[in-house]
């Protein structure tokens, strides 16, 4: 346990300093936004289209990172501005506590060992951005790398404010959640992730002691919650998409790579932080990050 924990210390720092050395190099549109939750100075970063009217409702993405990331290291690792800008949304990159989110059960790092309140640290975000960036309250999505994937999905049980979609890489529960609340999922994996088995269990990569629920699992979860109609499989090459649609026009889907593993599909590859973010080569047969803009731009939350 003592190595785990030395380990755990060990990659965060590095991945910290890393990560920091990323950011000096990144030309950023605006300084950390920040807000107060139970007596923390929670800090995140927003992008907002140049010319993006102001006066018309748009829709917002949240995007969490993963485990030993940082939200300028999203930022400039998913290419969420560069669609943005074209498709005239809001773009936001929360920080989590010590580089982690805490995703319940054993899941992850210090925002888990605190017991850091996230769920409520995003109820508290998406009210704050919908007034100072009048948001479309039918199109609010929240899409996770790995830990943030995992946090995406128990905000889909356990938040507070209602979510369009939200589309996790590379993730999955860490925790048995009673009862999801209904919306459109887009989730992706790779069949090969070592870290967050598509199976479930225990990872042999990683510093995340415990067991991963599987992936199926999880999302036959959010199929009984969005009431969905028996899936539908199809395959193109290494890519295999399960579909169900749902009442109300939702949609729950997966999308599984064969040959990935723990990975932004479509995202620069990032050598040495990449690794030590816990990240292998991303696959090039799917760009997750348009995959996920368009399946939102189709599933805004019911009337």
């Amino acid at each position: 346990m003592a190595g785990i924990r030395r380990c755990w210390l060990l990659g965060w720092s590095m991945a910290a300093i890393l990560a920091a050395t990323v950011a000096a190099a990144t030309e950023t549109d605006a300084a950390p936004r920040h807000l107060e939750r139970d007596g923390l100075a929670r800090s995140y970063l927003v992008h907002r289209p140049a010319g993006l009217d102001r006066a018309v409702p748009v829709p917002l993405v949240i995007m969490l990172h993963g485990g030993f990331g940082t939200a300028r290291q999203a930022q400039a690792s998913y290419g969420w501005n560069a669609v943005a800008d074209r498709a005239g949304f809001v773009v936001a990159y929360p920080d989590g506590i010590g580089h982690s989110w805490n995703a319940g059960g054993m899941c992850c790092g210090p925002a888990l060992k605190r017991n850091i309140d996230d769920v409520g640290f995003l109820d508290q975000l998406i009210r704050e951005l919908a007034v100072a960036e009048n948001i479309d309250p039918r199109r609010i999505y929240l899409t996770g790398m790995s830990n943030g994937a995992a946090m995406s999905y128990r905000y889909a049980c356990e938040g507070r404010q209602d979510l369009a979609a939200i589309g996790p890489v590379a993730g999955t529960l860490s925790y048995a959640c009673a009862q999801a609340h209904p919306v459109s999922v887009l989730a992706i994996h790779g069949l090969d992730d070592a870290n967050v088995p598509f199976a479930g269990g225990a990872g042999s990569k990683g510093v995340t002691p415990g067991r991963w629920q599987p992936v199926p699992a999880t999302l036959e979860l959010l199929r009984d919650a969005a009431r969905c109609a028996p899936a539908t499989t199809t395959r193109d090459g290494p890519l295999q998409t399960t579909d169900a649609r749902c009442a109300q026009g939702r949609a729950v889907v997966l999308v599984t790579i064969a040959g990935a593993g723990h990975q932004w599909p479509g995202s620069a590859r990032k050598g040495l932080l990449q690794h030590l973010l816990g990240g292998d080569p991303p696959s090039t047969a799917l760009d997750a990050t348009e995959a996920l803009w368009t399946f939102f731009n189709g599933h805004p939350a019911p009337p």
